[in-house]
């Protein structure tokens, strides 16, 4: 019941802190804000935010179902992953950890829409174009969401019983934040630069300390599963 528990945490978490990291955060208020820019009425506001979020979701979750059962369905491999799991599980935790304190970097170009297409799919005047737009940028990873997802959360759901679920609690800790930012906006805040500037803030921390305790639960698997069973 406990790990079910911590992989349920962990997902959702994992979902909140891509969402607010850097690059997406940044992506998500400009998308969010230039979807209303032209919309007058604020419940139409937030049903084009709110769409934007589940295409987002929907993205991660799918991307992340179909990784997990592809692998789980290949018999070779899912019986590799079951005797080399917590070995790999170290080392896979160590370099996701380097990558959240910015230690390591990569470049990755991701999915990039010209400026023309994301203004005709923000402003189309349909909820499939906000949808759209959420699912495309969602695949449009940068470092710091890559070593979220594919480095803590497809091992994580291999490891754990509830398995291909998971990405679905991350596809909805992704969309948390980027609602709250859809609220706003049609609230009428005003001061949503110092929100901005406030959850910067906040994720410069929790990703250090996120990737902290990456750090330290890497290096104990490494050493129960790959150093003291190569000593003996």
């Amino acid at each position: 019941m406990n790990e079910l528990v911590l992989g349920v945490a962990s997902a959702f978490w994992l979902g909140i802190l891509t969402s607010v990291s850097p690059c997406p955060l940044a992506t998500n208020i400009a998308a969010v804000t230039y979807i209303s820019k032209n919309i007058v009425h604020a419940n139409l506001v937030l049903r084009a935010g709110i769409f934007y979020t589940a295409g987002r979701m929907l993205a991660y979750a799918a991307l992340g179902f179909l990784i997990i059962t592809s692998l789980l369905g290949i018999p070779a491999v899912a019986q590799f992953l079951q005797h080399y799991m917590n070995k790999l599980l170290g080392p896979v935790l160590i370099i996701a950890g380097l990558f959240l304190l910015n230690i390591i970097s990569m470049n990755l170009s991701g999915i990039v829409l010209s400026a023309s297409k994301q203004k005709q799919l923000a402003q189309s005047g349909t909820i499939a174009g906000p949808f759209a737009l959420g699912f495309i940028f969602a695949l449009s990873f940068c470092p710091v969401s890559a070593a979220l997802f594919f480095g803590s959360l497809i091992p994580l759901s291999l490891s754990n019983a509830l398995g291909a679920s998971l990405p679905f609690l991350y596809g909805l800790g992704t969309g948390v934040p980027v609602l709250i930012f859809a609220v706003a906006i049609a609230c009428g805040v005003q001061s949503l630069s110092r929100w901005f500037h406030a959850v910067e803030r906040i994720e410069y921390y929790t990703r250090r300390i996120t990737g902290g305790i990456f750090l330290l639960v890497g290096a104990y698997y490494t050493w129960m599963h790959l150093i003291i069973p190569l000593a003996r």
